[in-house]
């Protein structure tokens, strides 16, 4: 990955290591102390996450329990802050335990800094956290 790639272009490389399976490609895009917040967490899911490593143990088990196939319609905005992109997207694939479909809609405000992602505030939908399978962080419900 080349140093201090544009906002807008780390976050595509991070989806394409998300598409890939390759979690710890993907965690290594993260800052040392970034943080990761859910502000529509259902009870039991995590709100915030601070710290590469946190990052790291949240998304270890993604791929066990969700196979994502495509981000079809990914929109990016660039903000005031050349730091900070707002993404469009929806993410598409099955849940493996099930082979049900999954599909869930997000809307992130990223904020990149030397390079790494430094803060990540990720309006995901949590009505897929209901679905059978969907539940790779290991909630407590």
């Amino acid at each position: 990955m080349p140093a201090h790639m544009p906002p807008a272009e780390l976050y595509r490389h991070s989806l394409r290591l998300l598409l890939d399976k390759n979690i710890p490609d993907w965690v290594a895009l993260w800052a040392e102390d970034g943080v990761m917040e859910f502000p529509f967490a259902p009870e039991g899911w995590p709100v915030r996450l601070e710290g590469r490593e946190a990052v790291a143990a949240y998304m270890r088990h993604y791929p066990d329990h969700i196979d994502l196939h495509d981000f079809p319609d990914v929109r990016i905005h660039r903000t005031a802050d050349p730091e900070v992109i707002v993404v469009e997207m929806r993410g598409a694939g099955r849940l493996v335990e099930t082979g049900a479909p999954f599909e869930a809609t997000y809307i992130a405000v990223v904020t990149v800094r030397e390079g790494r992602i430094a803060h990540y505030r990720d309006y995901w939908n949590p009505l897929v956290a209901a679905q059978a399978g969907a539940d790779f962080a290991g909630s407590a419900r």
